[in-house]
């Protein structure tokens, strides 16, 4: 078999692997079930040999093996998918470990799982003492998600009936030295305003490898070794500015969370004298000498 035959071949198969994971989606190996793992053993076995059979016309044979394999393997998953049933039979169901504070013995060894296994998995989400949990059961791909006892689970703003403020996914608004016009735009930003807060900082464009704004919309920023180590770092005017911005930010959402309507007052007023002295300051740093 000529080497120009085995690199067309290999190429041919590369191709359909990649159509095939696209197709199989985003799921990681410890997320498939064990027939999905199974199949794409079987893809890859198969693939591997295409390329390297020897015989001229063979390979027609391996394509149409991956191609009666994926039309299986899909039609499978879309039966699952239509069919509560069908999916408990090929992917399998949940299993109760623990309920109620009791280990379910039975279950642990129709599951084939030792005590010692089951406390591995616990301490593996932190869970070192059996007795604060309330249920734990084994996911059909053998992950244990646990639910601790109620006097054993962390505090939230929920439980003490206190509103929060959504939060917003942070954004990479320079990357490699370049500015992300359209994340700009898609937070409200723009040139003008990044440039500005370079400036608060310091620095310049150039001297900026990365930079990403936070929900409260404060602007963070890596740098170039090179470049800040040979520029002087930024004036300590410009720490103090972005220190009295965030305890503004700290104050009001104090005054939003605050149930009293006097103290949430104190917060607001705070948080407005504040805004006029970092204004102050600001308009004195950034203002030509």
């Amino acid at each position: 078999m000529s080497w120009y035959l085995v690199v067309v071949k290999t190429f041919f198969t590369v191709v359909v692997l990649l159509v095939l994971t696209r197709l199989i989606g985003k799921r990681q190996v410890s997320q498939l079930s064990l027939f999905e793992y199974i199949t794409g053993i079987t893809l890859g076995s198969i693939a591997a040999y295409i390329p390297l059979e020897s015989e001229p016309n063979s390979w027609y044979l391996g394509a149409l093996s991956l191609l009666v394999w994926l039309i299986m393997a899909l039609g499978i998953e879309y039966l699952g998918i239509k069919s509560q049933k069908i999916r408990k039979w090929i992917v399998g169901t949940e299993t109760v470990l623990i309920k109620q504070g009791k280990v379910l013995e039975e279950n642990l060894k129709k599951e084939r799982m030792t005590a010692i296994e089951l406390m591995s998995k616990l301490r593996a989400k932190n869970i070192f003492n059996l007795s604060e949990v309330e249920f734990a059961i084994i996911e059909p791909d053998g992950s244990v998600n646990v639910m601790l006892k109620k006097e054993h689970q962390p505090l939230t703003a929920n439980m003490l009936h206190l509103p929060v403020d959504h939060e917003r996914k942070p954004e990479m608004v320079v990357i490699d030295g370049r500015i992300e016009k359209e994340v700009l735009s898609s937070i409200g930003k723009n040139e003008k305003w990044l440039l500005k807060e370079l400036e608060k900082q310091g620095l310049k464009l150039e001297d900026v490898f990365l930079a990403q704004v936070d929900s409260s919309g404060k602007l963070w920023t890596d740098l170039y070794q090179d470049r800040s180590s040979s520029r002087p770092r930024p004036h300590w005017r410009a720490n103090l500015i972005q220190a009295l911005e965030k305890c503004e930010a700290e104050l009001k959402k104090s005054g939003q969370l605050a149930g009293d309507p006097d103290e949430k007052q104190m917060y607001l007023n705070t948080a407005r004298n504040l805004k006029e002295i970092t204004k102050d300051i600001q308009s004195r740093f950034l203002s030509p000498s």
